[in-house]
C-alpha cells in the first residue's frame, strides 16, 4: 500500500512541473529544472513511506514520474488550445 500512495504522491507531485515544462523551450536551464526538481522529492517520498530502494519498486515509481510529467504537459496544451480557439471566434 505504501508503494501505491508514493507512486499517487510522485503523480501529483509532477503534474505542475510538466505543466510548467511543456512551456519552455527543450533543452534549455528552466527545461531541466522542470525535469530534475521533482527527484529530491520523489527520493524523499521513498523514505516517507519506507520503501527503500528496492529493485520491484521501480517501474511503478518511474511510471508515474513520467506519466505525471507527461499528464500535466497535456493539460497545459488543452489550456492553450482553449484559449487559442476562443481568440478565433
Amino acid at each position: 500500500m505504501n508503494l501505491l500512495y508514493a507512486a499517487l504522491c510522485t503523480f501529483l507531485v509532477n503534474l505542475p512541473f510538466g505543466y510548467w515544462r511543456w512551456s519552455l523551450r527543450e533543452l534549455s536551464v528552466k527545461w531541466f529544472l522542470a525535469i530534475h526538481l521533482p527527484i529530491p522529492l520523489v527520493i524523499a517520498f521513498r523514505f516517507i513511506f519506507n520503501l527503500g530502494f528496492a529493485l520491484y519498486t521501480y517501474p511503478v515509481m518511474i511510471a508515474s514520474y513520467f506519466l505525471g510529467q507527461w499528464l500535466g504537459g497535456y493539460f497545459r496544451k488543452k489550456k492553450l488550445a482553449k484559449v487559442k480557439t476562443k481568440h478565433i471566434e
